[in-house]
């Protein structure tokens, strides 16, 4: 009896034999496939269901509150007050305020002089200005030139500040705190921040300080991004996709309803007494930007969304940029979110009704469902039901859903509608970063406050350049691999394959075109590729 119970358990190869190794693995299948792999399936199917239409709820509001708003003619002028400011024939410039402008950068080779001229360039009494220049850099070379940098605009007459520290502490959150702390400082009312690689227009300051001048209860004015390099690849493409549905919905939709949104980090002007009573920066997270964002909020601060500013800058144009950038931008939220949301809860400044927006809408649904539920669903769960097809996810989830949420998203990007199904195959491999990016965040997980900074080419520059040096893309096979888009991609393939051999639900159609997606990304052939000396 012993040795038939060993015959049947186990694989023939611990027994002397090799041939039969599929059989008893067929078994063992058959044996977790009903009692644990079906129920499991299940589960992750009724999860799935209910987070994607929890997605689709939301986005359907935002687009209704969108509409309604086109159709109402509401402008940020009709809502606050603006008057444009004016020289006092007795004050005479004393009457503007003191603006800061602060430019954190780090090791900023390519763009420091385009983000610094167009900060020195911005129309304001010049005695009423103060640019500060934080610089992290740790690069000596590139430390001595953004110094440099600043003492030729200083010999124009501008008033610039080169700051520098001897750590790197709390990254970019340390060096804004650090520079808040000296004591030119006191006499400023405001705080724009710009990060490296962003060109303001010189009318900025004229545009959106007197928001702030005029209403006391604003504690904010951000401004739109416009993408100087959104044509220099298809992943350039993509991604202005995304962000300019975020811009153009998401900011919009907080902006005008509850007067809440996350600050971009970047482009926008802060009340420096609201950032004091905030608590100032902090650097528990990588987003610190949306961390003091919050936290203004609790304190009955409003924002306030300009999407008729814009300020050019560069989006990422290689893929392990990219992939860092995303890393960042999704674990932070989730991070901030476990950290904050008992607060929120006890916060008594605030009506519930923005509790909620803020706990569900902003962080829940936004940060992290619309990313979970992107790569399990459709990367995990929908590919598995071919290999189990005791188990099924109904046509409406898996089809017009993401139907309805793809077309609502292109409103943002007119332009690149002909590009919705790369831009679907591209969000469905970005998912798997962000949704392992998310689980660390509300894990605190081992890379949960990494920080790289998104490498920036100086898309300006290059376009200058353009005619002297072709640009390089990668074409060499195994420059770079990554494995984790390799593994996804060829398991992809694998139910794409199972589908077309035993399957009839016509999954193997999408299945392989996503699988081409992954082994594309996965061998690096996406974005441009930059040799480094």
């Amino acid at each position: 009896m012993g040795q038939l119970a060993a015959a049947t358990v186990l694989p023939n190869s611990a027994l002397g034999g090799t041939d039969d190794i599929a059989v008893q693995l067929s078994l063992l299948w058959g044996w977790i496939k009903a009692p644990l792999i079906v129920p499991l399936l299940n589960i992750a199917v009724f999860l799935c269901l209910i987070m994607s239409l929890m997605l689709l709820i939301e986005r359907v509001y935002m687009s209704i509150v969108i509409l309604l708003l086109k159709l109402s003619g509401r402008s940020p002028e009709t809502r606050y007050k603006f008057e444009p400011m004016k020289e006092d024939v007795e004050l005479g410039n004393s009457s503007y305020p003191m603006v800061l402008v602060q430019i954190p950068m780090f090791n900023e080779r390519e763009v420091y002089q385009l983000s610094i001229g167009a900060a020195c360039g911005l129309s304001w009494p010049s005695d009423r200005l103060i640019i500060q220049v934080l610089d992290d850099s740790t690069d000596l070379t590139i430390k001595d030139m953004v110094e440099l940098e600043c003492q030729r605009w200083a010999s124009k007459g501008i008033n610039i500040k080169y700051e520098v520290r001897d750590n790197r502490k709390g990254y970019k959150a340390g060096a804004l705190r650090e520079g808040m702390k000296r004591g030119y400082v006191k006499s400023c009312d405001f705080v724009v921040i710009f990060d490296a690689d962003f060109q303001p227009e010189s009318d900025f300051l004229t545009r959106t300080i007197p928001f702030l001048v005029h209403n006391p209860q604003l504690a904010l004015v951000q401004a739109r991004w416009e993408f100087v390099n959104a044509d220099e690849c298809l992943m350039t493409r993509l991604q202005e996709m995304s962000l300019d549905y975020h811009f153009t919905v998401e900011q919009e939709v907080g902006s005008s309803t509850h007067a809440f949104f996350g600050f971009n980090g970047t482009a926008g002007v802060w009340r420096i007494a609201a950032v004091n009573e905030a608590g100032g920066w902090k650097d528990r997270t990588t987003v610190e930007d949306m961390d003091l964002a919050v936290r203004a909020s609790l304190k009955g601060w409003k924002f306030l969304y300009l999407g008729t500013v814009k300020v050019k800058n560069e989006l990422p144009s290689t893929f392990k940029a990219y992939r860092y950038q995303q890393h960042r931008w999704s674990c932070g939220p989730a991070n901030l979110f476990r950290k904050m949301v008992m607060e929120i809860v006890r916060n008594k400044k605030v009506s519930l009704w923005k509790k909620v927006h803020v706990i569900y809408s902003f962080f829940f649904v936004r940060k992290i469902i619309a990313h979970i539920i992107t790569f399990v669903l459709y990367c995990v769960v929908l590919p598995a039901t071919v290999v189990i097809p005791e188990v099924q996810v109904p046509k409406w989830a898996a089809v017009y859903i993401p139907t309805v949420i793809t077309i609502l998203n292109a409103v943002g990007t007119p332009r690149s509608i002909h590009l919705l199904v790369f831009w679907i195959l591209f969000e469905n491999v970005m998912s798997l970063h962000r949704t392992m990016a998310t689980f660390i965040g509300l894990l605190e997980g081992v890379r949960v406050n990494e920080w790289i900074v998104t490498e920036k080419l100086g898309g300006a520059l290059k376009a200058k350049a353009a005619a002297k040096a072709p640009r390089l893309r990668r074409f060499f096979f195994g420059d770079r691999i990554y494995l984790l888009e390799l593994g996804v991609g060829a398991f992809l393939f694998s139910c794409g394959c199972y589908d077309v051999l035993f399957g009839n639900n016509h999954y193997f159609i999408y299945l392989f075109v996503q699988a081409l997606a992954f082994f594309i990304m996965g061998f690096g052939y996406v974005g441009i590729y930059v040799p480094h000396t």
